[in-house]
Protein backbone atom coordinates (compact mmCIF):
# COMPACT_ATOMS: atom_id res chain seq x y z
CA UNK A 1 0.00 0.00 0.00
CA UNK A 2 2.94 2.36 0.51
CA UNK A 3 3.59 2.61 -3.23
CA UNK A 4 0.09 3.50 -4.39
CA UNK A 5 1.07 7.18 -4.50
CA UNK A 6 3.10 6.26 -7.60
CA UNK A 7 -0.03 5.22 -9.52
CA UNK A 8 -1.70 8.46 -8.46
CA UNK A 9 1.33 10.47 -9.63
CA UNK A 10 1.48 8.56 -12.94
CA UNK A 11 -2.22 9.24 -13.54
CA UNK A 12 -1.64 12.95 -12.94
CA UNK A 13 1.25 13.00 -15.45
CA UNK A 14 -0.84 11.14 -18.03
CA UNK A 15 -3.74 13.56 -17.53
CA UNK A 16 -1.45 16.41 -18.57
CA UNK A 17 -0.96 14.69 -21.94
CA UNK A 18 -4.09 12.59 -22.51
CA UNK A 19 -7.82 13.21 -22.41
CA UNK A 20 -9.58 12.28 -19.15
CA UNK A 21 -11.74 9.87 -21.19
CA UNK A 22 -8.70 7.77 -22.22
CA UNK A 23 -9.60 4.11 -21.55
CA UNK A 24 -7.74 2.28 -18.79
CA UNK A 25 -7.82 -1.44 -18.03
CA UNK A 26 -6.85 -2.83 -14.64
CA UNK A 27 -6.36 -6.60 -14.92
CA UNK A 28 -5.78 -8.30 -11.58
CA UNK A 29 -4.39 -11.79 -11.00
CA UNK A 30 -4.42 -12.55 -14.74
CA UNK A 31 -4.61 -16.31 -15.25
CA UNK A 32 -5.13 -16.89 -11.55
CA UNK A 33 -8.17 -17.97 -9.58
CA UNK A 34 -9.03 -14.42 -8.51
CA UNK A 35 -8.74 -12.91 -11.99
CA UNK A 36 -10.73 -9.70 -12.45
CA UNK A 37 -10.93 -6.97 -15.03
CA UNK A 38 -11.87 -3.34 -14.44
CA UNK A 39 -12.42 -0.97 -17.35
CA UNK A 40 -12.47 2.72 -16.50
CA UNK A 41 -11.06 5.95 -17.86
CA UNK A 42 -8.02 7.95 -16.86
CA UNK A 43 -10.05 10.48 -14.87
CA UNK A 44 -11.83 7.70 -12.98
CA UNK A 45 -8.80 5.53 -12.25
CA UNK A 46 -8.77 4.72 -8.53
CA UNK A 47 -5.17 4.03 -7.47
CA UNK A 48 -6.40 2.07 -4.44
CA UNK A 49 -7.48 -0.84 -6.69
CA UNK A 50 -4.01 -1.21 -8.23
CA UNK A 51 -1.46 -3.42 -6.49
CA UNK A 52 1.51 -5.60 -7.42
CA UNK A 53 -0.82 -8.30 -8.82
CA UNK A 54 -2.27 -5.90 -11.40
CA UNK A 55 -1.51 -5.20 -15.01
CA UNK A 56 -2.38 -1.58 -15.81
CA UNK A 57 -3.03 -0.76 -19.48
CA UNK A 58 -3.54 2.83 -20.59
CA UNK A 59 -5.11 3.15 -24.02
CA UNK A 60 -4.07 5.42 -26.85
CA UNK A 61 -6.06 8.25 -28.41
CA UNK A 62 -7.56 5.62 -30.75
CA UNK A 63 -8.51 3.03 -28.12
CA UNK A 64 -12.22 2.23 -28.00
CA UNK A 65 -14.49 0.64 -25.41
CA UNK A 66 -17.56 -1.31 -26.53
CA UNK A 67 -20.02 -2.47 -23.89
CA UNK A 68 -21.77 -5.51 -25.33
CA UNK A 69 -24.33 -6.87 -22.90
CA UNK A 70 -22.45 -8.41 -19.97
CA UNK A 71 -19.11 -8.07 -21.79
CA UNK A 72 -16.85 -5.09 -22.26
CA UNK A 73 -14.42 -5.11 -25.18
CA UNK A 74 -11.44 -2.74 -25.24
CA UNK A 75 -9.54 -2.47 -28.52
CA UNK A 76 -7.20 -0.23 -30.46
CA UNK A 77 -7.41 -0.27 -34.25
CA UNK A 78 -4.10 -0.87 -35.99
CA UNK A 79 -4.71 1.46 -38.90
CA UNK A 80 -3.47 4.98 -38.34
CA UNK A 81 -4.99 8.09 -39.89
CA UNK A 82 -3.20 10.00 -42.56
Amino acid sequence: TARRWQVDAARDVLLRHRKPSTPVVVARDVGGPAESLTVTDLAGLDPSIVDMRCLLIVGSSLTRVDRRGPNTVVWTPRNYPG
